[in-house]
C-alpha cells in the first residue's frame, strides 16, 4: 500500500497525467473514498502507475469508471483534481458505455454519493434519538426531542429534491429546472391531494385519475424525471429562439414534467423499485437463513467493485413502504466482520507498519467505511477477506433467527449505527444484530491467529510486490523471539555508484513510503544475493524481486524505473520464488543496454521494507559499490 500524502495538488496533477491528460478525462465524480474517472482509453500502465502513488490505496476499473482508491482524503484530492479538468466540458462529452448494469450502476454511484453523508449523519441523528428515549423517560414529549427528529427526518422527506441536484449534473441538464420539478412532487399539496385519493376520492388530471402515490423520500421516480428532462431541455433549447428560450424553456418542462411524472412516471417506477424490495422481503421472510449467508457473506465482495449504490432504492423503497429494513442489518455485520478481520491482522503481524495500517482502516470500519479496511489489509493479504467473508455470513446466519431489522435509514451500516435496530416492537432485533456482530468480529480473530494472513499482495511499484509473510503459517513464519538481537550487514547485490534514495526520480522510492535503503546505479549487469536467505517473490516481469534473509530482514531490489513496460524482455532469472541461496549467488542477470535504450533509467533501488521492526537502518558511506561491500547495516 502507498504511503500517506498531504500535497493534494500534486497527487492530483499526477493522476491526471498517468490517465493521459485532460483530453482522455470525459468525466470525473467522487465517493466516500474513490475518485471515479470516465476515460476515453484506459491502460494497464495507467493502472499500475496510479496504483503506485503515495496516498493511493488501490485502483479498481469497473462500470465503465477508472476508480482511485483514496479513502478519507479522496475530497480534496476531487477538489484539486477538478481545478485542473474542465469537468462540465468534460461531463458533456461522457458517454456510459457498457452494459446497461454499468450504466444503472454508475449512475446511482454519481447521484447519491455526494450526499451519503448527509443521510448518514440524519440516521446517527435517529439513533441518538433512540438512545435519548431508553435514557430518558418522557423525551419524545418534548419540544427539544420534536426539533431534533425533524431535523433528523428532514434529508429523506427532500430526498427528491438531493437527487435532482446530483442527477442534474449526470445528465448534464438545468439543475434549477430539475429542482423545480422535484420540489413539486414534495409538495404539501400533492400530499394532501394523495391522501384525498386514497381515503376513496377522485382527482384528475386532464380527465386522467392520478393514483395516490407519494413522493416524499423517493429515488426512482425523481431519478427518471430528471434524466427524461435532460432529453426534453435539450430538445427544447434547439428548437427554440434565444430570445424567449430562457423563460419558456422552465415553463414547458415544469408543465410537462410534473405531470408525466404523477400520471405515468412515478406510479411504474415506485412499482418497480417496491417490486424488487418485495422480492428481496420474501426471500428475507421464507429463508432468512439464506438471506443472511448471501449479504453477511457477499456484501464486501459487492463493496470491492463499486456497485454497492445499486441497492439503495430498494432499501428506501424498505422503509418507506413499512418502516424497517433487514437489509442493512445483514449489511451491517458483514462490516462488523471486515472491522474483526482487520483486528486478526493487527493482533498477529510483526510489521509495525501493517499494524499502522490496520488501526487506520479499522477507525474508518467503525463508521461503516471498508474500503481502506479492505484494501488496505483484507484483501491485500487475501486469507483476512475470506475469513471476513465467512465470519459476516456465519454471524448474520446466526442474526436471522432473531428477525433483525433496522428502524432509521443508515447511510453506511456499521458499528454506529446498531442503535438504529433498538424498536419495542420487535425487542429481539438488536440482539440478534448484536449477536451476530459479535460473532463477525471475534471469529475471523480466531482463524487469523490459527491460519495465519497470508502473503502481501499489495502492489508498490509497477507490477512489483512489497513482501510480508510475518502472518503466514508454516516454515517462512518467524516470531520475534527467533530474530537475533545486534546488527546484521547487507552486502551491495549489484557493482556499481551509490546514489542517496532521495535522489531517485521516483517519489514512491525516494519518499521512504516503500522502506529504507539506498539506490544504486548499475555498471555491469548481474545481480547478486546481498546474504543468506530465501526468494521471496519475483515481480511477473521479473524486474523486481524480493528476498527475505535467514534472521527475518526483508529486502526489495527494483532494477530501473518504470521497467514493468518492458515486459520482462531485459531480464533473466537464475532462481524461482522460494529457492534459498548464499550470500554472492548470482539470482538475476539483466540487459543494461536495452534498458537504456528504451529510454528508461536503469538506476535500482534498494530497499528494507520491513524497516519497522528495527530500531534503524544504517547507510553506509561508500561511494560506489561491489559486491563484496556492505552497503547498509540493520540495527535490532
Amino acid at each position: 500500500m502507498s504511503g500517506k500524502v498531504r500535497d493534494y495538488p500534486k497527487l492530483a496533477n499526477d493522476i491526471l497525467k498517468a490517465v493521459g491528460g485532460e483530453s482522455n478525462v470525459t468525466g470525473a465524480t467522487r465517493c466516500a473514498t474513490r475518485l471515479r474517472l470516465v476515460l476515453k482509453q484506459s491502460s494497464p500502465q495507467a493502472k499500475e502507475a496510479v496504483a503506485s502513488m503515495p496516498g493511493v490505496i488501490t485502483v479498481v476499473e469497473n462500470a465503465g469508471q477508472f476508480q482511485v482508491v483514496i479513502g478519507q482524503h479522496v475530497g480534496e484530492v476531487y477538489d484539486e483534481f477538478a481545478k485542473l479538468v474542465n469537468l462540465d466540458t468534460a461531463e458533456e462529452q461522457t458517454e456510459h458505455k457498457g452494459t446497461i448494469l454499468n450504466r444503472i450502476i454508475a449512475t446511482m454511484s454519481a447521484v447519491f454519493a455526494p450526499f451519503v453523508y448527509i443521510l448518514a449523519a440524519a440516521g446517527i441523528m435517529q439513533g441518538l434519538l433512540i438512545i435519548a428515549n431508553l435514557l430518558f423517560a418522557g423525551f419524545a414529549e418534548t419540544g427539544t426531542y420534536q426539533v431534533i427528529s425533524f431535523i433528523s427526518w428532514a434529508p429523506f422527506t427532500f430526498l427528491p429534491i438531493f437527487i435532482a441536484i446530483t442527477a442534474a449534473k449526470h445528465f448534464k441538464t438545468n439543475t434549477y429546472i430539475a429542482v423545480a420539478c422535484c420540489a413539486a412532487l414534495v409538495s404539501p399539496s400533492w400530499a394532501e391531494m394523495a391522501a384525498k385519493i386514497a381515503d376513496g376520492g377522485s382527482v384528475n388530471f386532464l380527465g386522467i385519475a392520478l393514483t395516490e402515490t407519494t413522493y416524499t423520500s423517493s429515488v426512482l421516480p425523481p431519478l427518471f424525471l430528471v434524466w427524461i428532462l435532460s432529453y426534453l431541455e435539450r430538445f427544447l433549447n434547439k428548437r427554440m429562439n434565444e430570445i424567449i428560450r430562457p423563460l419558456f424553456v422552465p415553463l414547458l418542462c415544469m408543465l410537462i414534467m410534473v405531470p408525466l411524472t404523477i400520471v405515468l412516471i412515478g406510479p411504474i417506477t415506485t412499482l418497480g423499485a417496491n417490486g424488487i424490495a418485495n422480492g428481496y422481503n420474501f426471500l428475507a421472510e421464507n429463508a432468512p437463513a439464506l438471506a443472511g449467508a448471501i449479504i453477511g457473506g457477499f456484501w464486501q465482495v459487492i463493496v470491492i467493485f463499486g456497485v454497492h449504490w445499486g441497492v439503495t432504492p430498494m432499501v428506501l423503497a424498505n422503509f418507506e413502504q413499512y418502516g424497517r429494513d433487514s437489509f442493512q442489518a445483514y449489511q451491517t455485520i458483514a462490516v462488523v466482520a471486515q472491522i474483526g478481520a482487520v483486528l486478526g491482522v493487527i493482533l498477529k503481524a510483526r510489521n509495525q507498519e501493517t499494524r499502522k495500517i490496520g488501526i487506520s482502516a479499522g477507525v474508518t470500519g467503525l463508521f461503516g467505511i471498508t474500503e481502506p479496511a479492505i484494501y488496505g489489509v483484507t484483501l491485500r493479504f487475501k486469507k483476512p477477506m475470506i475469513f471476513g467473508c465467512i465470519s459476516g455470513a456465519v454471524g448474520a446466519v446466526v442474526a436471522s433467527f432473531f428477525n433483525p431489522y433496522y428502524f432509521a435509514y443508515a447511510g453506511l451500516p456499521g458499528p454506529l449505527t446498531i442503535v438504529n435496530s433498538i424498536n419495542a416492537d420487535y425487542p429481539s432485533s438488536v440482539w440478534g444484530i448484536l449477536i451476530g456482530s459479535a460473532i463477525a468480529i471475534v471469529l475471523p480473530v480466531i482463524l487469523i491467529q490459527i491460519f495465519g494472513y497470508g502473503v502481501d499482495e499489495a502492489k508498490a511499484s509497477g507490477d512489483s510486490s512489497l513482501v510480508e509473510q510475518q502472518g503466514q503459517t508454516g516454515p517462512a513464519q518467524q516470531n520475534d523471539s527467533d530474530i537475533p538481537a545486534g546488527e546484521e550487514n547487507i552486502a551491495s547485490p549489484l557493482r556499481g555508484k551509490i546514489v542517496p534514495l532521495t535522489s531517485v526520480p521516483d517519489e514512491a522510492f525516494s519518499s521512504g513510503a516503500m522502506g529504507s535503503g539506498i539506490a544504486i546505479e548499475p555498471t555491469d549487469n548481474k545481480l547478486y544475493a546481498p546474504f543468506d536467505g530465501t526468494v521471496a517473490t519475483i515481480a511477473p516481469t521479473r524486474h523486481a524481486i524480493g528476498l527475505r534473509s535467514n534472521t527475518g530482514v526483508e529486502l526489495f531490489i527494483h532494477i530501473g524505473l518504470d521497467t514493468v513496460k518492458l515486459k520482462g524482455a531485459p531480464f533473466t532469472l537464475k532462481v524461482q520464488d522460494g529457492d534459498t541461496f548464499r550470500k554472492g549467488d548470482l539470482l538475476l542477470e539483466f540487459d543494461k543496454e536495452l534498458i537504456q535504450r528504451e529510454g528508461i533509467p536503469t538506476i535500482t533501488p534498494v530497499l528494507v521494507t520491513n524497516a519497522f521492526d528495527y530500531k534503524e537502518i544504517v547507510v553506509g558511506t561508500l561511494e560506489n559499490a561491489t559486491t563484496d561491500a556492505d552497503i547498509l547495516t540493520v540495527v535490532r
